[in-house]
């Protein structure tokens, strides 16, 4: 089987690997402080499923989807493993992608369009999430800075923009406590992402990650927590842009994974359960991590964001899940180009069906 692992970087060269000194920070790190790079990431995914027994390569897009078409005419991949996550640097067109694969007939990983659309905007998911009866933090949209800032909603609370992913425009600052901040902070939602602004009651408490796995029957896999523990404090206990991304900021070194998190088996069983819901309401599919919270204060969960797409490099939160279920790295990517094959073998089947 012949799998294509498809990417969109425009810029790879920014990925140049830059020394920086142990010696330069302000505090001592707690992982590897090399710059990260993605480039490096799916080749490393390439060459997994290679062993895994197929017969893998990686594809940039750059912008340019004819170099999608020309290289699917060419190679015909039997599964595109989706990498895409933004097109001409718009999150929004992430679904675009995948759209242009359903028309064409293309067997592909992970979520369909209607799910990233669905939980990159995360009012939506929100609404859809309550609606059904699954908790998440009482919230307020904001769509200008003429609308009252009496918002109802008790302080603390966190400001994030409403259409990003990522942890995107989520940096320390976006905790406020009062109306003076709160506009600040909403004003600059508006002017750096030029989109409204989504405010949330900031719940203090135990961070979860919980990876859901599969696609007919999916499971949940050992339940991750993010340890705030080291955090020092003039920085709040959250995952941001920082955290999650930038290795040269402290924050990237305080908020400490543990796997499986130590939790009562009720409060476990209950995590699960939102999860799967979740899972199965915006409609993912092969793998995905719902992000929660357990409340200090009433010590109930709360849903905060249902990332249909999360990072699958062999150290990230998925992955770290899925090896404590048993599942290799190897393993596990190739389980999901099978979802995605078995899906394009029942597609044809059915079709079959209706012809005759």
């Amino acid at each position: 089987m012949k799998v294509a692992v498809v990417f969109n970087e425009v810029n790879p060269e920014i990925y140049q690997s830059q020394k920086v000194r142990t010696k330069d920070l302000d505090f001592k790190p707690v992982f590897g402080i090399g710059e990260n790079n993605p480039i490096s990431e799916y080749e490393y995914m390439a060459k997994s499923l290679t062993k895994a027994g197929y017969e893998a390569y990686t594809l940039n897009i750059m912008d340019n989807l004819q170099l999608f078409i020309k290289d699917y005419e060419k190679n015909k991949p039997d599964v595109v493993f989706n990498l895409v996550e933004l097109f001409k640097d718009q999150p929004r067109l992430e679904t675009s992608f995948t759209g242009i694969l359903e028309l064409l007939g293309i067997a592909y990983t992970g979520a369909p369009p209607m799910a990233l659309g669905t939980c990159q905007n995360k009012t939506l998911t929100k609404r859809i999430l309550s609606s059904l009866s699954i908790r998440t933090p009482r919230y307020k949209i904001i769509k200008n800075m003429e609308r009252s800032f009496r918002l109802g909603l008790r302080y603390p609370l966190i400001v994030k923009p409403a259409l990003e992913d990522a942890s995107v425009g989520i940096d320390d600052n976006a905790i406020v406590y009062n109306v003076d901040t709160l506009k600040k902070r909403v004003e600059y939602v508006f002017n750096s992402f030029n989109q409204p602004a989504l405010v949330e009651e900031f719940i203090l408490g135990r961070e979860l990650n919980a990876a859901v796995f599969g696609d007919k029957d999916p499971k949940v896999l050992p339940i991750s927590e993010i340890d705030f523990s080291n955090m020092p404090e003039n920085l709040h206990p959250i995952v941001s842009f920082q955290a999650k991304w930038d290795p040269k900021h402290e924050a990237f070194h305080k908020t400490i994974p543990i796997c499986p998190a130590q939790l009562p088996d009720k409060t476990r069983a209950e995590a699960e359960s939102m999860a799967l819901q979740c899972f199965r309401i915006v409609g993912c599919r092969d793998y995905a991590r719902i992000d929660m919270r357990l409340s200090k204060e009433d010590n109930k969960l709360y849903v905060l964001e249902v990332n249909p797409n999360p990072d699958l490099q062999e150290d990230a939160g998925f992955m770290r899940s899925a090896k404590h279920a048993g599942y290799s790295y190897k393993k596990t990517l190739k389980m999901i180009v099978d979802f995605a094959y078995e899906r394009k073998l029942s597609a044809a089947g059915n079709q079959r069906s209706i012809k005759s």
